[in-house]
């Protein structure tokens, strides 16, 4: 490895013989004068180490050590002096240097010093190298996985996380789109600055305008005093919009609008408050195909579709089950105070084996439960809840569906909806019919679970208990 040395002396004498005895084995010296054209050389060349006298004109040793400290604090720096009192050594030490040497300096001490000095700025290099490594791994930290799926996601979050775009990150239900714009926000240029949610399907339309821009007292009935809405609680940092494709065409207008111009208005006060926020926006819905249905506005889709990054199903990122279930028991046993260690080759299988149709939100819930159930810090397959277990292919599951001759369906799309029924249906009846309790035990909101009801044909009423 070739090394750059810097030597700085006002006798241009000291300066040659140093550069003659340093010239060799892969070393190449640059000289200055005085302490403010070192600055200039270190300005321009990637310097590994400098060699100073302690008592130059202008600048001296000194107070070169001092700005090199400030502006390089890993360059190491060798201080020079004929003066070889104690005091100026201890007190060039104290004050950042690596070593000194005296002059007239031995030829073999000074070889033995420089070599040991270039030695710690490897080190140091190598150190700054692997932090680096390992601030690169662990920048996601809160994102588990290594698939090629989910490779591209972070390969996308690392792309556009210091930048103001707007972001739509579309997926199913329970694939973490949440988590992924908490990692964008946290590790962009407004991660000291808010990062505000609106789950835009929770909050009923009549309130969803006054929950965005806030509104002024008295402006409606039961407005008894002034709120600030969600886009000014986000200003000048992130503001996430949730189920997007559920947000009534009216407010679509009023958030294109806010989006474009930077301005709101909140409900009851006619003047304008400039807002500084960088949206997210997040949906399970294709809005290509509610744009085609008149249900969300062309423009807005277009606004919020800057920088798309789909999210990748559970079933698309088979590798990540494990990290990820091993992830959940660790942060979940700690919360309970328990021991889990992993998962047994049994129970991984079974977790592979499994379709996820909650995604990452129904594997946490299923962790969940396992680690409170478990007796012993390995989480075995008989923990696991008993649904896993329909879908393998020794039960009624996708191979029944399969195997029955002129019912099978025609297309991916019917036995996709078969099994997603099969598996509802299942659920209900663990649930004793009570659909809160379904929901949460495959991982969606009550709201997609009423739709996929209604979506499937699925009567409470006729479901055995």
């Amino acid at each position: 490895m070739t090394h750059n040395i810097l030597v700085v002396d006002d006798e241009p004498k000291l300066c040659d013989l140093l550069s003659s005895a340093l010239s060799q084995n892969d070393i190449q010296v640059f000289i200055a004068g005085n302490g403010l054209h070192a600055l200039k050389v270190l300005e321009q060349e990637d310097i590994d180490l400098v060699i100073s006298d302690w008592r130059m004109p202008g600048m001296d040793g000194p107070q070169l050590l001092a700005e090199i400290k400030v502006r390089y604090p890993q360059l190491p720096v060798i201080v020079m002096t004929a003066y070889s009192t104690v005091k100026n050594a201890v007190q060039s030490m104290r004050n950042g240097a690596y070593d000194y040497i005296a002059k007239p300096f031995d030829i073999d001490e000074l070889d033995i010093t420089v070599a040991k000095a270039l030695q710690f700025r490897d080190i140091m290099r190598d150190n700054a190298r692997l932090r680096a490594e390992l601030d690169e791994h662990a920048q996601f930290d809160s994102l588990v996985g290594d698939s090629p799926a989910f490779r591209r996601v972070l390969h996308a979050v690392d792309s556009v996380r210091e930048s103001n775009a707007t972001i739509l990150l579309t997926g199913e239900s329970g694939t973490g789109k949440e988590m992924v714009a908490r990692a964008i926000h946290k590790h962009g240029n407004r991660a000291d600055k808010p990062f505000v949610a609106v789950n835009c399907a929770a909050i009923p339309e009549g309130l969803l305008e006054s929950e965005m821009f806030g509104h002024r007292k008295g402006a409606f009935t039961g407005a008894v005093a002034d709120r600030v809405g969600r886009f000014m609680q986000a200003d000048k940092g992130t503001l996430f919009l949730d189920e997007v494709g559920d947000m009534p065409l009216a407010l679509q207008a009023k958030i294109l609008r806010a989006l474009q111009e930077r301005v709101i208005e909140p409900v009851g006060d006619p003047r304008e408050r400039k807002v500084d926020v960088r949206v997210i926006a997040a949906t399970n819905k294709n809005l290509l195909d509610a744009v085609a249905n008149k249900e969300f506005r062309e423009d807005l889709y277009y606004r919020l579709n800057v920088f798309p990054i789909p999210l990748p199903a559970l079933r698309e990122r088979v590798e990540d089950i494990a990290p990820l279930a091993r992830h959940f028991a660790h942060s979940l046993s700690a919360n309970a105070g328990k021991r889990i260690t992993g998962f047994s080759a049994d129970a991984l299988q079974a977790m592979a084996a499994y379709s996820w149709p909650g995604n990452i939100r129904e594997l946490q819930n299923c962790v969940e439960r396992a680690t409170i159930v478990a007796a012993s810090p390995v989480i075995e397959d008989i923990d696991l809840p008993a649904y896993l277990f329909a879908s393998q292919p020794t039960e009624r599951g996708v191979t029944t569906i399969l195997s029955e001759g002129p019912g099978v369906p025609q297309d991916l799309d019917a036995a996709l909806a078969e099994v997603e029924k099969a598996y509802i249906l299942a659920a209900l009846q663990e649930s004793n019919g009570v659909q809160a309790a379904a929901a949460s035990r495959i991982g969606i909101s009550e709201r997609s679970f009423w739709y996929r009801l209604k979506k499937l044909g699925i009567q409470i009423d006729k479901i055995v208990r």
